[in-house]
């Protein structure tokens, strides 16, 4: 009997103590890998889950590690993960998992959540609460349905990497994911999904060190980046593809910064000094924005930059090289706040368009003291005070009905009473009329002394071009037949070399047409280009009028005519233009041409725009020549008649008809001009049946978003036309949406937009479609553009 008693006291102990060892988490564990379909090599088998693979317990049998990530299995995650209370480290990330990721509320101890790259397709709004201890989450790459930042995430003090990547997250970042909520925080990536609205002022002092926000669509970040300026801890930032506006900020306080990636946004402004003297950069991307002023140079050793002009309005092609602002339009761009007096600061600039904007406050008595101000444009905003004194003609103030009262909606100084207001009216309007025959007489007088003030300003101007004839000869050996570049209406055009060592296009007339309507067309091209300056029109170096030698001196082009390279690129050894880089080039013209209708002091039309006067730098960037049938543009949409001139092809209808001309004849030629960038054809190709010989005939027939816009230039009626502003902005959104992204693989972006090329596709062996320069014959491979033609010579 003792016997049985105690082989029965041992049976129990064994159970007892096998029920000791037994984990406390074991429910959920096989709750857990019940949810889950294991592959063939790998499982989960035996009643102790502290023995499965990828998973980890403490000396209580307690479950503290789950890393099961990369095993190729998939199913879903059971609901109850938030019963294991001692859970460090929870890793499936590169499965097949589905459904939701559970709440692990109240598991204090958690440090690490790593779900990425998963076909999760929701999380728990209370994913985070109670997760003191949590350092690193990343949720990378799930199809999650749109989901914010949840509140939860505040509880996770000790954060130090937040990862949630091409996830379908949207709404603003957050407040409260500034240096306050979380001290710690190093790292975070949001980039690749739909997040809007600005970014948080909570960023101020944070540890952050990289910033990973790039590729919000189709919803984008916007505002100001000034915030970043006070992230002293930042060594990566990326920021593309977003729609941040403004300047950069100071960055002089973040000296341990690498990379900077700002492209494809719209920030504005010049590239500060604190930035470009940065030693820590090694890599920095700031293509596709409208930055302005100087190209810039930096002082880091072996950096890696890419500043490709594109959108940017970068003064000079040379970085470094310092270049003055003559004209600000930020016309119609939505601004608010006030004038800056700081404008008084650009003290080459003539044109300041402020229109149509939402701008408050005073005109700064400060800019008046521009003394190369010829026009200050403040005309609908909602500006009042007083009106600082400018010259004449220069400040344009319509639709500020405040203007000249103390503040919106007060007139300055004290009402009287109702008869001293009647009185005063009265003695106003006598007083009026004994005066205005004054004033007319004084307009008139002061309107004569400008004219002849102006005259003689340029003529000033003009004096300084001169060039001697005997330094053109020396530079240009005698006007050698080796140094024709090319021949025109008028003269020839010659290589040549100015005593300086600079080479220089030295146009000379011919003989034959020195008097008469070859010096008319020389006189003027002189009087045109002594008064426009802009990066996108060919500079005059100087002119010579002595003996019977008439000659014009122009910065040297080294890739030639764009007509070369449309037309003759086979004869000459040329290599076909691509998409893109035609694009460039048609907006390069647009700008060109936009500033001599509506942003030089005057405004002018050039009536013979074709190819051959549109020349190509070292750089591939179009500046618009030829400007000896420039005349002076009228006001508003009024027409002057002329005598006819230009080039069949590019003439618009009712100037060949009537011989009258707006500036809506130059948008005609540009349409034309855009319709032999897509095709390689010429305006006029007498080779071709009749019914195709004219391009913009045959044109009419294909459409798409350049075609359009082509077709929309070259309307018939010239009120159907656009302006060049507009042409300059449909051509910005073209280039930011026909160009190569390092984050997406496998685009063809140096075709041509896919309904032209199905067309071409469409035409089976009929190679004449887009004659000689077929785009077809375009890269399929994206090139470097910047690189591409620099070895090319000067024709």
């Amino acid at each position: 009997m003792t016997i049985i008693v105690n082989v029965l006291f041992c049976f129990l102990c064994a159970i007892a103590l096998v029920s000791a060892q037994q984990s406390p988490d074991l429910a959920t564990m096989n709750a857990l890998r019940d949810s889950l379909k294991f592959p063939k090599d790998f499982s989960w088998t035996g009643p102790d889950p502290c023995k499965w693979s990828g998973v980890q317990c403490d000396r209580s049998n307690r479950i503290t590690r789950i890393q099961i990530g990369n095993k190729g299995m998939s199913g879903t995650l059971t609901s109850d993960l938030n019963t294991l209370s001692s859970l460090t480290v929870f890793e499936v990330m590169g499965n097949k998992l589905t459904g939701g990721i559970p709440s692990l509320a109240g598991l204090n101890a958690l440090q690490t959540i790593n779900a990425h790259d998963n076909s999760f397709t929701s999380i728990s709004a209370d994913i985070f609460t109670g997760l003191t201890s949590l350092q690193h989450v990343y949720l990378d790459s799930n199809p999650f349905s749109p989901w914010e930042i949840p509140m939860s995430l505040k509880s996770a003090t000790s954060l130090a990497d937040f990862s949630a990547a091409n996830c379908f997250l949207s709404g603003k970042i957050p407040d409260f994911l500034g240096g306050q909520t979380f001290p710690s925080l190093q790292k975070l990536r949001l980039s690749s999904n739909s997040l809007s609205g600005e970014l948080p002022l909570s960023f101020a002092n944070s540890p952050v060190q990289t910033l990973l926000l790039n590729g919000q669509t189709p919803q984008k970040l916007n505002g100001s980046i000034s915030v970043l300026q006070n992230m002293t801890s930042l060594t990566e930032v990326s920021l593309q593809g977003n729609a941040f506006s403004g300047p950069l900020p100071d960055m002089s306080g973040l000296v341990s910064l690498t990379k900077f990636n700002v492209r494809e946004n719209q920030l504005t402004g010049l590239v500060p000094s604190s930035f470009t003297e940065l030693q820590s950069l090694a890599v920095v991307n700031m293509t596709n924005n409208l930055f302005q002023g100087s190209t810039p140079t930096f002082k880091a050793k072996n950096i890696a930059v890419d500043i490709t002009p594109r959108l940017n309005s970068f003064c000079s092609d040379s970085p470094g090289v310092p270049s003055d602002i003559t004209v600000i339009n930020f016309k119609g761009m939505g601004l608010k706040g006030t004038i800056s007096p700081r404008f008084a600061d650009l003290t080459s600039v003539r044109v300041i368009n402020l229109s149509q904007n939402n701008l408050t406050g005073v005109i700064p008595q400060e800019i008046t003291k521009l003394t190369s101000l010829a026009t200050l444009d403040v005309s609908n905003n909602q500006l009042y005070g007083k009106v600082p004194v400018f010259g004449p003609n220069v400040l344009i103030t319509t639709g500020n009905p405040d203007l000249g009262k103390d503040d919106p909606g007060h007139a300055s100084g004290s009402s009287g009473s109702n008869a001293g207001t009647v009185v005063g009216y009265v003695f106003g309007v006598v007083l009026g009329l004994l005066l205005i025959g004054l004033i007319i007489f004084l307009v008139v007088k002061k309107r004569k002394q400008n004219r002849k003030k102006y005259q003689q300003q340029h003529s000033g101007e003009e004096d300084a071009l001169k060039i001697t004839i005997d330094n053109l000869c020396a530079g240009g050996n005698n006007f050698d037949e080796k140094n024709i570049l090319g021949r025109g209406g008028f003269g020839i055009v010659y290589k040549g070399e100015l005593p300086s060592g600079k080479t220089v296009a030295v146009k000379r007339m011919e003989s034959s047409v020195i008097s008469g309507k070859g010096l008319d067309e020389f006189k003027s091209e002189i009087a045109v280009l002594t008064k426009v300056r802009h990066r996108n029109l060919v500079k005059v170096e100087g002119y010579c009028l002595e003996a019977n030698e008439r000659l014009l001196v122009y910065e040297y082009m080294p890739l030639g005519t764009l007509s070369s390279h449309l037309f003759n690129w086979q004869q000459e050894g040329l290599q076909p233009l691509e998409w893109s880089r035609r694009l460039i080039i048609a907006s390069d013209v647009a700008k060109g041409v936009e500033y001599l209708h509506s942003q030089a002091h005057q405004s002018f039309i050039h009536r013979d725009l074709k190819p051959s006067n549109i020349l190509l730098g070292d750089d591939m960037r179009a500046r618009v020549a030829d400007f000896g049938l420039v005349r002076l543009a009228p006001e508003g949409t009024q027409s002057i008649e002329t005598k006819i001139a230009g080039t069949f092809g590019y003439l618009a209808p009712e100037y060949a008809v009537t011989g009258r001309v707006t500036t809506k004849v130059d948008v005609y030629s540009f349409g034309v001009i855009l319709m032999e960038l897509l095709t390689g054809r010429k305006a006029l190709d007498v080779k071709r049946s009749e019914e195709d010989v004219h391009l913009v005939t045959w044109f009419r027939r294909i459409i798409n978003k350049v075609a359009e816009l082509a077709c929309h230039c070259s309307a018939r009626e010239p009120h159907q036309r656009p302006d060049m502003s507009h042409v300059v902005r449909v051509l910005a959104s073209l280039l930011d949406q026909w160009k190569p992204d390092e984050d997406i693989s496998g685009n063809d972006y140096d075709a041509p937009p896919p309904p032209l090329l199905e067309m071409i596709q469409g035409t089976g062996n009929d190679s004449s479609f887009f004659g000689d320069n077929s785009l077809t014959s375009i890269p399929s491979r994206p090139r470097q553009i910047d690189n591409t033609f620099n070895t090319g010579q000067g024709r």
